[in-house]
């Protein structure tokens, strides 16, 4: 990265990991690039973190999920900071695309947004529920399966004026969908303004959602330009997993010892994440490039 080292939303996970694990960690500093981790039994529990900044919650969320879930009994996780963050998940992704994919692998968790958190102000807050001892089975994702639901989200944290009309306009007019597909939410529970503007569609066995971030001197067609474009190259192609699920799906796979998912060509996130994976978990990922730039990724315990 430009700026190498753990920044605050990093060392923040590294610390939790270890506090869920009774493990020890050298290195955990700000700007650190080598951490010793020394991990002990996962244990269930009740826990609260807060990343001090607009830092992603949900990939805070990312890290402690897995190991919980096969923890020894239930637990609650409590996370402040941003849960809308340009650089990651947001938080409705999570709950709308990974969650449910987590669903079908046998993981069921709980989860409530109670305040939002956007750049640069963080101070949103998310609550996880989930039972431990949750056994995960492996996944096939191979077909979308029929069409259930089309749906256009825009957020905004206040912000008053046209913004989420100028918006929502755009992105039905791009897309051509019908305007009962249209949810605008107005919010004043967050520490600072932010606006987000999403179309998800659900399938029977997956959900694809594209979010673009308003910003200043950023034009609403720009915000809505960017969604549109993500969603119709997800619909023209016969992908099934999208390109940001693919990389979250990952980790659980390993953990199940098995699966396979349909997804564009892989991105460096997705490559990177397959080497770190197969460094500490005896699994072996297949890559296998399919017609229309599609790929399948396959995992079998090595």
């Amino acid at each position: 990265r430009p700026k190498p080292g753990l920044a605050r939303q990093h060392l923040t996970c590294v610390k939790a990991a270890a506090q869920i694990c009774n493990g020890a960690v050298d290195g955990a500093e700000i700007g650190s690039t080598e951490i010793i981790f020394h991990p002990g039994k996962v244990t269930g529990g009740d826990y609260q973190f807060a990343i001090g900044t607009a830092g992603s919650t949900t990939l805070l969320a990312q890290t402690l999920l897995p190991a919980l879930w096969q923890a020894g009994k239930n637990s609650s996780l409590t996370l402040q900071g941003g849960t809308h963050n340009p650089m990651a998940p947001p938080m409705n992704f999570l709950e709308r695309v990974y969650l449910r994919a987590l669903k079908k692998m046998g993981v069921s968790i709980h989860s409530e947004l109670t305040r939002f958190g956007f750049v640069p102000a963080g101070g949103g807050k998310i609550t996880f529920t989930l039972d431990g001892g949750q056994k995960i089975q492996p996944l096939e994702l191979l077909e979308r399966g029929g069409e259930i639901s089309r749906h256009i989200h825009c957020l905004c944290a206040h912000i008053t004026g046209p913004v989420a009309e100028k918006e929502t306009t755009a992105l039905l007019k791009a897309l051509n969908w019908p305007e009962d597909t249209v949810e605008v939410e107005h919010t004043e529970n967050s520490d600072s303004s932010g606006n987000v503007l999403a179309a998800e569609i659900k399938y029977a066995h997956v959900t694809e959602r594209a979010s673009s971030f308003g910003e200043m001197r950023k034009p609403s067609s720009q915000v809505a330009n960017d969604v549109a474009r993500m969603i119709k190259n997800y619909l023209k192609s016969e992908t099934v997993v999208g390109r940001n699920l693919a990389d979250q799906l990952l980790l659980p796979m390993a953990l199940a010892g098995g699966g396979t998912i349909l997804t564009p060509a892989p991105s460096n996130h997705v490559t990177t994440n397959i080497a770190v994976i197969e460094s500490f978990l005896p699994v072996k990922f297949q890559i296998d490039a399919q017609e229309k730039g599609n790929t399948l990724i396959t995992l079998r315990r090595s």
